[in-house]
């Protein structure tokens, strides 16, 4: 009776050996979001819609996968350098968010690898490339190799406060600059309306970070028909672009106090500066596209009441007309953040698994109904979105990118010092564009800098 219950036994476990999951994987996914905070829609979107329906597919296929999301509610900075030490100490989750300028320096410090070294062959079968373009593949690419996948691009632009143009007495829907001056103009008379208002936002300073050096200096560089690298990718130290560029900083910030001073040098200087478009202190901030369709969005921390009528949008105009890049009236540049995989996971299969998933034509979709945007790929359209339809359509044909350089990081961190030293007061733009150029040699080498002046 003894034998007979023994193998009874050994048979239901055999039973149950096989009809069980052939694997058991956790899986953790990080990202700067926060359901009800900062990027809010994102957050949503992966725990409400990817993990359910991403573990159900693992489910179908005998996998028993666990994916927990990591909100992270601090500033990019501060997720850079926590990913930076985790993946240097074989830590950190095995999914994250990143911003595809990082990934240069990322491979140089050996912190990366590309995704099909990590995940295999795979990779490059996955029918995703087929709707991406070069182009954007190489948001999250380097020297020709995929690292992550990018959700989308981008451009910039100046939002702005029509209500508070109109207390002015200046038509906002009638209003383009087309000059730097027009621009001030425009700004000295909201100054006057309000005299304590900040009316212009142009992000500066350190503690803003890459919002500092894309938002803000390099769509006023690019409107001196420069760019942070010459056309051979050496870094341009002193030039009449940069000096100029610094000029209006100073001007907006310490000649005629336009701007947020203050904010520009604070820890949570880019949420006051939010706070200030939001509670009708500044009327013009020179952003993302993100700034619509995440920070004033309805039911965010910094919506905008009656946005749909209180806000528009213009492009931002050259120091003077054709003097931009390229010779441009206009100018705009683009990013691209998205998702990288960590090269110590203990999943790499399953984690492959999951960014593919994320990113394939349903998923991106089901994103698009819950935060519309420009997606990386060519079969996901923008539903019900005439902001970005029309942004898109305009802006993108003049927009351009940040250099694929592994030393971009360190010198845009230069740019944020010399921007902040200037809005201080602490230096003339002479002197902080000399300081500049010393920093950035000894960063790259003389060899691979350039002096226009």
């Amino acid at each position: 009776m003894r034998k007979s219950i023994q193998s009874l036994l050994l048979g239901v476990s055999a039973v149950i050996a096989l009809s069980a999951p052939v694997s058991a994987t956790e899986l953790n996914i990080t990202c700067r979001c926060v359901i009800g905070g900062v990027n809010s829609g994102m957050a949503e979107w992966i725990q409400n819609k990817i993990i359910p329906a991403f573990t159900e597919k693992m489910k179908t296929e005998g996998k028993d996968v666990t994916v927990t999301l990591n909100q992270f509610g601090g500033e990019d900075e501060q997720l850079t350098q926590q990913l930076a030490l985790d993946f240097s100490t074989g830590a950190g989750p095995d999914v994250s968010g990143f911003d595809g300028f990082l990934i240069p320096s990322f491979v140089q410090g050996g912190l990366l690898k590309p995704l099909d070294e990590v995940a295999g062959t795979e990779v490059d079968s996955w029918e995703g490339w087929g709707h991406i373009a070069d182009g954007t593949k190489a948001l999250m690419s380097y020297q020709g190799k995929p690292y992550g996948i990018a959700l989308g691009t981008d451009a910039r632009m100046i939002f702005v406060r029509k209500d508070l143009f109109q207390k002015a007495g200046i038509d906002a829907d009638g209003w383009q600059p087309k000059s730097w001056d027009e621009l001030l103009e425009a700004a000295r008379k909201l100054k006057a309306a309000d005299p304590e208002s900040f009316p212009l936002q142009l992000n500066a300073g350190v503690s803003m970070g890459e919002a500092t050096t894309m938002q803000g200096y390099w769509m006023a560089l690019l409107g001196t028909g420069e760019q942070v690298t010459d056309e051979n990718g050496k870094y341009i130290v002193a030039s009449p672009g940069i000096l100029n560029t610094l000029k209006l900083y100073k001007t907006i910030y310490v000649d005629d106090k336009l701007g947020d001073q203050r904010a520009q040098l604070l820890a949570d200087g880019r949420n006051r500066t939010f706070t200030n478009f939001r509670d009708g202190k500044t009327a013009m901030l020179v952003e993302g596209d993100w700034f619509y369709r995440s920070v004033t969005a309805e039911g965010s921390e910094f919506a905008v009441a009656d946005r749909n009528n209180v806000m528009t949008w213009k492009k931002m105009p050259a120091e003077a007309p054709g003097k931009g890049l390229r010779g441009q009236d206009f100018v705009t540049i683009s990013g691209g953040t998205g998702f990288v995989i960590n090269p110590h996971t203990d999943a790499p299969k399953e984690s492959w698994e999951l960014l593919s998933f994320m990113n394939s034509q349903e998923q991106l979709t089901a994103f698009q109904e819950i935060q519309p945007a420009i997606r990386i790929r060519d079969d996901v359209a923008i539903p019900n979105a005439p902001f970005l339809t029309e942004t898109s359509k305009t802006l993108l044909p003049l927009t351009t990118a940040r250099p694929n350089d592994a030393n971009y990081n360190k010198v845009s961190a230069e740019i944020q010092r010399m921007t902040e030293s200037v809005v201080s007061g602490e230096m003339s733009p002479e002197d902080a564009m000399a300081q500049y150029k010393a920093s950035v040699i000894g960063i790259v080498g003389e060899e691979n800098t350039v002096s226009r002046l």
